[in-house]
């Protein structure tokens, strides 16, 4: 039986609210849409935080290459980081002929022996998708032959762009790791981070608080994530969604099959680490850990404002534009509002609807919510006066032509903004911005230019 997904399916998703009652599609592809990151992209970036697995990319040299070592995702694994080797088939024209199944077979063998993975997951690419290489059948028996899990992830690029890429990394995950493995123990405050990447080692901002509230994380979707837990999810009893609204599906399913209800929460700055803490503990419906949680918060919080007090003062009438991607739309907007930043722009094209809603009850009616904020963002600084920027790297030369302050908060960052100490990261790299003299300099003409 073939575990390729229902393309169809994925793109028509029940919880998100948009879909609901409608028959449009949810993500489709359009035409260029692969120019920001194809389907393969996403799957690598949503599964390899997964450290003690093999990534064996089924396809061309040059297809390792797309999202290979781009994102900062550090874990704490104690063996080998497998995640730091490139693994690819490198089919070329002989196994276009004649079928690259044999040379997939081979190099899982080869992994499996010299590597001792806990799994091996199969990226399928654009050729072998094309071609007709059964990487179900391979990855069965190499799964029965080494007594690993070997998934088959079908991601050819032409399927659509890196948001679908992450649905279809869900469900082979769903399909063919979850359940497989139960846990040596439970507890009544298990859980489950879905979307958690752990860039920039995110999640270790606020995971100690959880476990000192004695609430367990029993797996994570991927971040610092390990494939014997990972196999043990079912038995948790609350999904948490952290980032990647491309996993609602699996939530979803999660719920249908297993009974694990689902909530969705941030952890940039003070406010959304506060409310996520809250919302899991009142998720998990015990009244002692809710007080607890509310006196852990109040602890943090008041620890937070009294290391922000010079900060604010700083940050005082600053007017700030966002441009990033999904949930951060919002989630970054409440983390500048902490500092006491107003936002008065924000990038919404990649959010969901809800992300969309979300950062219009966030940010406010006067707040402009920039569905193209290539072409948008320069005269949004222009019209609302704003003197910071904070966008992915290209936005750099925008930062720079207006000469207003610029930060990296995507991805490719290098610092981790999450949780209450996270925010302190944050305002130290806003102040430095501020206070760097290139930007009024940069832009400014010679001496002897008239």
């Amino acid at each position: 039986m073939s575990s390729k997904p229902k393309i169809k399916d994925l793109l028509v998703e029940s919880a998100c609210e948009h879909n609901k009652g409608k028959k449009s599609s949810c993500n489709a592809p359009t035409p260029g849409a692969t120019t920001g990151g194809c389907a393969l992209d996403g799957a690598q970036i949503a599964l390899f935080p997964f450290a003690d697995a093999a990534h064996l990319v089924h396809g061309p040299m040059s297809c390792i290459g797309g999202a290979w070592e781009t994102r900062l995702t550090p874990t704490s694994w104690s063996g080998r980081d497998l995640t730091q080797t490139g693994f690819a088939t490198d089919i070329n024209n002989n196994d276009v002929v004649f079928g690259g199944e044999k040379k997939l077979a081979a190099a899982i063998d080869h992994i499996a022996a010299s590597y001792a993975p806990e799994a091996v997951f199969v990226y399928s690419t654009c050729v072998p998708a094309l071609t007709g290489d059964d990487i179900d059948a391979v990855c069965k028996h190499r799964s029965e032959k080494h007594g690993i899990p070997c998934v088959p992830v079908h991601v050819p690029g032409f399927v659509g762009a890196k948001n679908l890429g992450s649905r279809i990394a869900g469900e082979a995950v769903l399909q063919h790791l979850i359940g497989t493995k139960e846990p040596e123990e439970t507890t009544p405050f298990d859980i489950n981070l879905i979307g958690e990447h752990n860039n920039t080692g995110e999640l270790w901002r606020y995971r100690h608080l959880l476990e000192e509230l004695g609430i367990r994380v029993l797996s994570t979707f991927s971040g610092d994530g390990r494939i014997a837990e990972i196999r043990t999810a079912h038995r948790a009893k609350l999904n948490v969604i952290v980032c990647a609204k491309s996993l609602v599906s699996m939530t979803r399913k999660m719920q249908e099959q297993y009974g694990i209800p689902w909530i969705s929460c941030s952890f940039y700055g003070k406010t959304d680490t506060s409310n996520g803490i809250l919302a899991i503990a009142e998720a998990l419906g015990d009244a002692d850990l809710i007080a607890r949680a509310r006196a852990l918060i109040a602890r943090e919080e008041a620890r937070l404002d009294e290391k922000l007090i010079p900060y604010r003062e700083i940050f005082a009438g600053k007017k700030a534009v966002l441009n990033t991607g999904g949930n951060k739309a919002w989630s970054i907007a409440s983390a500048l509002q902490d500092l006491g930043i107003e936002v008065v722009a924000t990038s919404v094209r990649k959010s969901t609807e809800a992300d969309k809603a979300k950062a219009r009850e966030y940010l406010g009616e006067n707040a402009i919510l920039m569905t193209n904020p290539a072409t948008e963002q320069a005269k949004v600084i222009d019209d609302t006066g704003a003197q910071l920027l904070l966008a992915g790297g290209r936005s750099l030369y925008t930062a720079i032509k207006k000469r207003i302050a610029f930060t990296d908060v995507n991805q490719e960052k290098k610092k981790s903004y999450g949780g209450y100490d996270g925010l302190l990261v944050l305002a130290e790299d806003l102040i430095n911005s501020l206070q760097n003299p290139v930007f009024e300099l940069v832009d400014r003409k010679a001496p002897w230019q008239k």
